[in-house]
C-alpha cells in the first residue's frame, strides 16, 4: 500500500486548479527537454497534486509542438503515481452532445510528427497498449465527473489526429466508420508514454463541438469551441476536488507499476549507456531489479 500522489494533465482551457492547498509552482528538468511549463503541486483533502497544463499557461505550445516525453517524465519525477489527462475534445456520435464528459477506454492513433516512445535503439522495449488506460483509474475519474455535475458516458474510441487543422469532412465521415466516439489531438502520444513509465493513465474527454460529419451544419470554429471550453472548465475542476474526496485512503498496486517486468528486450551487453542515462527513472526500477 501507498499514498496517492495524482498528476493531473489539463488540456484546452485548464490552465490551473485554484483549489490547490499550499499551492507552488515549481520548475523540473528532464533528459528529454522541457515540459510544457512548470508543475503546480499542492494537496486537496490531504491527496498530493500535480498539475501540469499541457499547452502552457496561454495555451502557448500546439498539439505537434508539445513534448510528451518531457511531461510524462517530469510528471513521474515529481512522484506521481497515476495520471488523469482532462481533454478538449470533438464528438463523432449524435449522442455525445457537447458539455458531455467522455471516460476513454480506446484509441486509434493517427499522429505521425511525434516521439512516440522513450524507447529506441540501443534499448528496446514493447509495451501492450491492448488496454490503454488503467479501469480502476477511470472509474474512479467517471465517478468524480458525475459527483462534479457532468453528464457522462463511461468508455468511447478517442481517434488521435496529428492537427493543428480540424479533420475534412471525408475524414470525419470515416473516423465514423472505424466506430470512433470523439477526436482530439493531444491523447496520444501522451497515453502510450504513460505505459512506457509506468503510470496508470485515464483520459476524461470535455466534448465542446461536433466535428464536421453533421450534414447542413457549419464547420468547427475557434470561438464556438472556447466558449464551451469555459464552460466545460469549471465542472473539470470540480472533478477534480470530488476525485481527491473519492479515492481511498491507500493505494493499492495496480499491475501498471509493473508492466515494465516483461517489456525490455535489448541484451545487458548490447544496451546503449547513453539512452539508458536517460531512462533513469521511466524504467530505472526494472534495471536495478536485473542487477
Amino acid at each position: 500500500m501507498s499514498e496517492w500522489t495524482i498528476g493531473i494533465i489539463g488540456g484546452s482551457g485548464l490552465y490551473a486548479v485554484d483549489a490547490l492547498e499550499d499551492p507552488q509552482w515549481i520548475a523540473v528538468d528532464t533528459p528529454w527537454g522541457k515540459p510544457s511549463d512548470e508543475l503546480l503541486i499542492g494537496r486537496l483533502d490531504g491527496v498530493k497534486f500535480v498539475f501540469l497544463p499541457r499547452h502552457g499557461r496561454g495555451h502557448r505550445l500546439s498539439p505537434s509542438g508539445v513534448n510528451y516525453r518531457a511531461n510524462i517524465d517530469a510528471m513521474k519525477r515529481a512522484g506521481c503515481t497515476d495520471l488523469v489527462a482532462i481533454s478538449a475534445v470533438g464528438s463523432l456520435q449524435e449522442e455525445l452532445a457537447p458539455g458531455r464528459f467522455v471516460v476513454v477506454d480506446q484509441f486509434i492513433d493517427r499522429t505521425v510528427a511525434r516521439d512516440s516512445s522513450f524507447f529506441g535503439n540501443g534499448m528496446v522495449a514493447h509495451v501492450s497498449m491492448a488496454e490503454p488506460v488503467c479501469p480502476r483509474l477511470s472509474s474512479f475519474a467517471a465517478a468524480a465527473a458525475e459527483a462534479a455535475g457532468a453528464e457522462v458516458s463511461k468508455g468511447g474510441t478517442y481517434l488521435a489526429m496529428e492537427g493543428p487543422q480540424f479533420s475534412s469532412r471525408a475524414e470525419s465521415e470515416l473516423y465514423r466508420q472505424w466506430g470512433c466516439d470523439v477526436i482530439g489531438m493531444s491523447g496520444m502520444p501522451e497515453a502510450k508514454l504513460a505505459r512506457e513509465a509506468e503510470l496508470p493513465y485515464a483520459l476524461v474527454g470535455m466534448v465542446t463541438d461536433y466535428d464536421c460529419w453533421r450534414a447542413g451544419e457549419d464547420a468547427v470554429e475557434v470561438q464556438a469551441i472556447i466558449a464551451q471550453l469555459m464552460a466545460n472548465a469549471g465542472t473539470a475542476r470540480k472533478l477534480v476536488a470530488e476525485l481527491a474526496a473519492a479515492l481511498p485512503q491507500e493505494r493499492a498496486p495496480s499491475p501498471i507499476d509493473t508492466n515494465l517486468d516483461t517489456a525490455l528486450i535489448t541484451a545487458p551487453e548490447a544496451r546503449d549507456r547513453a539512452l539508458l542515462a536517460k531512462l533513469d527513472l521511466v524504467c530505472g526500477r526494472v534495471l536495478k531489479a536485473q542487477l
